[in-house]
């Protein structure tokens, strides 16, 4: 059983949902990074979802555009992105690790030196954003291959057909985007069929659903699971924590457990 399911697994004897924050990889720096996960694991986060710098991010807002500039000025690279989910993974053994990015930067190292690299770091999942499911069968057996789980985004407007390749092909989790756009914390609204879309994915055998897109408040992450999800992924709510509080580690620090604490709380079924 992979990190994911052992995980989704604990949560249901405890009734909880999962509440899994995203911050991009060596934001603001390698060092401050490294401090910035640890502070969201140590303070509830169920698992991770990390993203490496890119210059080009497809979905991200401005608020995670901005991080993606901070570590690839930063001078961080995918080496370094990976030489630090190695540092997190000797450190935190049993976290769920999964990688959100964008298809250029696996094919320029090639599809199996970068699923490799993913296996020998401990990265458990690998969501590719901009690979639709009709193009993406070369990177869902490259990553089966090296035992990486692939997962797939079911939009809000999936048709019948979408919702049920997603669930069939995603593996350790099936992200639910909440509503059309970019990635923002302002931007709170959720698309009006988000119940069909959960009952749609669960009908199909889908892996545990993890909600995300402008997941920023307790209440949301409440609302969320009772629409029936198995947890939550908030990302932008995070990053402008980091981004509000670049010149005070130690505030950056108290501020991201304080959010990591109460959004975690906010699980209790």
């Amino acid at each position: 059983m992979g990190r994911f399911a052992q995980k989704f697994a604990q949560l249901q004897t405890q009734n909880q949902g999962a509440f899994v924050p995203f911050v991009t990889l060596c934001d603001p720096d390698f060092d401050r990074s490294f401090e910035i996960i640890c502070t969201l694991v140590e303070n509830g986060a169920d698992a991770l979802e990390l993203g490496f710098p890119f210059s080009d991010p497809l979905l991200d807002g401005p608020v995670i555009q901005a991080a993606n500039n901070r570590a690839l000025q930063a001078g961080c690279s995918s080496k370094e992105s990976f030489e630090l989910i190695a540092k997190v993974r000797s450190k935190y053994p049993e976290i769920p690790i999964g990688l959100l990015l964008c298809a250029n930067l696996i094919y320029a190292q090639g599809l199996d030196n970068f699923y490799q690299s993913c296996a020998e770091v401990g990265v458990d999942a690998v969501l590719v954003a901009d690979i639709p499911l009709l193009a993406a069968e070369p990177y869902i057996q490259t990553a089966k291959k090296y035992g990486i789980q692939p997962v797939f985004i079911c939009p809000p407007n999936a048709d019948e057909q979408t919702i049920k390749a997603v669930a069939e092909n995603s593996e350790g989790y099936t992200y639910l985007v909440s509503r059309a756009g970019v990635t923002s914390a302002e931007n709170q609204q959720s698309a009006v069929n988000l119940d069909n879309l959960i009952e749609g994915l669960k009908k199909y055998g889908s892996a545990p659903v993890l909600q995300g897109f402008g997941i920023a408040q307790p209440q949301q992450v409440k609302e969320a699971l009772n629409l029936g999800v198995a947890g939550v992924i908030s990302g932008s709510a995070t990053v402008q924590i980091i981004e509000q509080n670049l010149t005070d580690q130690t505030k950056c620090l108290a501020e991201l457990a304080d959010f990591v604490k109460k959004m975690k709380n906010a699980t209790a079924l």
